[in-house]
């Protein structure tokens, strides 16, 4: 198990803590195939021949299929592992996927983005140099994943979890990136 963000001391007092959160993807996933089931079972009901159950059958089996898949998916291996972003005046601390923690001060990011990659959304944060990251306490898992970008070597992290949200901290990174003069 990674190192929880309550664990560590933030870099600065005006830190902003986004972190992933199985429950928002389990209600997220349920919902969204609860809404598929009541809508397409109409259509299979027409094509396959009419079973003439009352409408709550079909409502309980969606309930029933969309609580199973989601938490199947929530709890899935990739889907368990933390991963949580603070941004704050102190820097840019990150730890994806299981890694430890590391810290970027603004000043040695060369590069930020989020962006999308089929159904994830992706964080890349490509330091200016790679001897500037500081590991924040700890070394038992290694550093977020380094994958190389046209912009150079990139730690990455997937943020389709995240929450309060990938646009809340695109926002949040925007906005630290443009007082640290990176935009």
């Amino acid at each position: 198990m990674s190192i929880a963000p309550e664990q560590v001391v933030a870099p600065a007092r005006d830190a902003v803590l986004f972190r992933s959160s199985p429950a928002r993807t389990f209600a997220v996933v349920s919902v969204a195939l609860i809404v598929a089931y009541v809508a397409v079972s109409p259509i299979v009901g027409w094509i396959t021949g009419d079973s003439g159950d009352p409408w709550w059958v079909t409502a309980l089996q969606a309930v029933v299929i969309g609580a199973c898949v989601a938490g199947t998916y929530a709890l899935s291996a990739r889907a368990a592992l933390p991963t949580w972003v603070r941004v704050s005046a102190g820097g840019l601390e990150l730890a994806a996927q299981d890694s430890d923690p590391i810290l970027l001060d603004w000043a040695d990011i060369a590069a930020v983005v989020v962006r999308r990659d089929g159904l994830r959304t992706v964080l890349e944060v490509v330091p200016a140099d790679l001897d500037s990251v500081h590991p924040v306490q700890g070394a038992d898992h290694g550093d977020p994943a380094l994958v190389d970008t046209p912009r150079g070597p990139a730690y990455t992290a997937d943020l389709t979890q995240i929450w309060p949200s990938p646009g809340a901290l695109r926002r949040e990174l925007d906005r630290r990136m443009r007082a640290a003069g990176k935009v």
